[in-house]
């Protein structure tokens, strides 16, 4: 079909049709239009022409603006597999490794994500546990932002889990001070103060093709600022978004990340960095490192109404 609007036929007969979405000298990306295959008769007698017009209407305001094509199942909930690397690689080549697997289609029907392939993340995070009220329970991260302020990321959970519940809140004007004060105060947030670490984590986006859902393959190493040897190294597979103007099942994203979970820990275990994945959280990692280091917590602020004082032991 001429314009940004083609056709593809099934051997069951009948058509479906894809809409171009993005445009490059290149290449091109198409979504799908039609939920079920259209017409089966010749294509030269045009009778697809009208139901595949009509699909492409009926999504007119998702494919005519920039990325409205894009929607997130399970909003506000994070979904994840996480792989404790021991020993630990260079992430790095790691993560060049997994790029490269995908380019060459080791995991079936799957391939980089278009013109999104692979991404890189540094940056501090000052972590605290947060401790009650018991709806609350969870951690709260402060990551500064590469212009001015910080970001806050809030995450709810009593232990590590495949699903938790995730907020971003971007744009907060608070110094590092202000940090205990700001839940404290601002939030009504009993909190415990977790040693601050710097994360590297280099992202390889992994695009479905038949279904356009969308997976983060993360390869991460946080260490504490003030004690650099203390280092967590993981690997991490995330549901992220979905490319597609069509309604899906939610369990069929279920479904394809343990298939690509499945893969991803074939990878990992024939290069001998992991054999089983884990829900092993940031949280759980600087609990377990200030009880083997209690030197290392951080000393709490002027306590609040909201938060009880703590009790920092002795360096030792």
């Amino acid at each position: 079909m001429a314009g940004n609007t083609s056709a593809r036929a099934f051997p069951s007969g009948g058509y479906h049709a894809y809409a171009q979405i993005r445009f490059h000298l290149e290449d091109a990306c198409f979504v799908r239009t039609t939920r079920e295959p259209v017409d089966h008769g010749p294509a030269e007698e045009l009778r697809w022409l009208e139901p595949v017009l009509s699909a492409h209407a009926e999504s007119s305001t998702a494919l005519n603006n920039h990325l409205r094509y894009f929607r997130k199942h399970f909003s506000g909930t994070e979904l994840e597999f996480k792989y404790t690397l021991d020993p630990a690689p260079d992430i790095w080549a790691a993560s060049m490794e997994l790029l490269k697997a995908l380019r060459d289609g080791e995991l079936e029907g799957c391939r980089p994500e278009y013109r999104e392939e692979f991404q890189i993340h540094h940056t501090e995070n000052h972590l605290f546990d947060v401790t009650g009220p018991e709806p609350e329970i969870g951690y709260a991260s402060f990551i500064p932002t590469a212009t001015a302020g910080h970001v806050l990321k809030r995450k709810w959970f009593t232990e590590d889990t495949f699903a938790r519940r995730e907020e971003l809140t971007p744009g907060l004007d608070v110094t590092p001070d202000r940090f205990e004060s700001y839940l404290s105060e601002e939030l009504g947030l009993q909190v415990r103060a977790m040693p601050p670490f710097q994360r590297l984590r280099y992202d390889i986006q992994c695009e479905s093709m038949r279904t356009g859902h969308v997976y983060g393959i993360f390869l991460d190493r946080c260490s504490l600022l003030a004690a650099s040897e203390v280092v967590l190294s993981q690997c991490e597979l995330e549901y992220l978004r979905s490319r597609s103007v069509l309604d899906h099942d939610q369990d069929e994203v279920l479904r394809e990340m343990e298939r690509i979970n499945d893969w991803l820990r074939g990878h990992l275990s024939s290069r001998g960095w992991a054999t089983e994945h884990t829900y092993y959280s940031k949280r759980s990692f600087l609990r377990h490192a200030v009880d083997l280091r209690p030197e290392l917590a951080p000393v709490m602020a002027t306590p609040t109404p909201g938060n009880p004082p703590q009790e920092v032991p002795e360096p030792t």
